[in-house]
């Protein structure tokens, strides 16, 4: 097996999967050559029940009773059987060609551990226009057409793959799942009442670190549907604030953390002078950013 397309979802939204099955379907790497595994992460809504996997001869549905992201990876990872794995979130639609070029790739650049390429809006409702400030909070992404080939140099690369359309050479993979399963103080990704991540920031510092090269190759492409809800200030403040205090943590848990510890009892002055600072009032812009501020306070404090 070729190829293992990994499908972590809860509760999903069943046009939007509709969707991503379909763009899996279309793809031109015949169908011998890949494998489909949905990992239903204890979902609620029967979704299983409206699934016709009659297309893919390699298939299956596998469940992950503990909630969270990073625990439906994990089971993933546990039972595919592909030389590289690609993660497809359920409201990913990709190009038709992404398959075998993934494959390519994987074989001009023996070096690569991870890749990705980009990852274009498909928004469904007109979004507003200040939405274009937060596009790298929603993953989405577009770097230009030039690859771009990063190594660990004791930071966190710009053109690192996000967690849409991520590819993974399997062998590369192996420290980040032992690492998962010892880690006492796992920062988990997204949960059922929780917008935490970082689950794919690991998963490629893991990767370089064990002296691997990670890329973005623009010639992968996929369509991520954004729906209205996304699109609102409440949600994306949630986001700004729940991913950016995770984002800290992980930074400090592999020593890469710019940013110093603070005393807890420092953290509500601080918030409220970025309060000022951000003109929160103002716009909603501000305010969103605002609490993306927070979320580094908060990050700080649990140092």
């Amino acid at each position: 097996m070729d190829i293992s397309v990994i499908i972590c979802t809860y509760n999903p939204n069943l046009k939007r999967l509709s969707q991503t099955l379909s763009s899996l379907q279309k793809q031109s790497l015949d169908t011998s050559s890949w494998e489909l595994i949905i990992v239903d992460n204890n979902s609620s809504n029967k979704f299983r029940d409206h699934l016709d996997l009659g297309f893919f001869p390699n298939s299956r549905i596998v469940h992950e009773q503990q909630q969270g992201l990073t625990y439906a990876r994990l089971k993933g990872f546990d039972v595919a059987k592909g030389e590289i794995v690609i993660m497809v979130d359920d409201d990913n639609v990709l190009q038709s060609d992404y398959l075998q070029k993934t494959i390519n790739l994987f074989k001009d650049h023996p070096q690569i551990g991870s890749a990705g390429g980009k990852s274009l809006p498909e928004f469904e409702c007109v979004p507003p226009a200040w939405l274009t400030e937060f596009y790298g909070n929603l993953a989405l992404r577009d770097l230009g057409n030039e690859v771009i080939i990063d190594k660990w140099e004791n930071t966190y690369p710009n053109a690192a793959p996000i967690g849409a359309g991520m590819a993974i050479r399997k062998v590369a993979l192996q420290s980040y799942i032992d690492t998962m399963r010892s880690d006492k103080s796992i920062i988990t990704d997204r949960t059922d009442t929780s917008l935490t991540s970082g689950g794919d920031n690991e998963i490629n510092i893991q990767i370089l670190k064990w002296g691997w090269t990670i890329g973005y190759f623009p010639e992968l492409v996929l369509l991520h549907i954004i729906p209205k809800e996304r699109m609102e200030v409440h949600y994306l403040a949630r986001l700004l604030r729940d991913t950016n205090r995770s984002w800290v943590q992980l930074l400090e848990k592999y020593h890469i953390n710019p940013w110093k510890n603070i005393n807890k009892q420092t953290q509500l002055p601080r918030k409220i002078k970025a309060y000022i600072s951000y003109k929160a009032w103002k716009n909603k812009v501000n305010f969103i950013k605002w609490q993306g501020a927070c979320g580094i306070f908060e990050g700080r404090v649990k140092l």
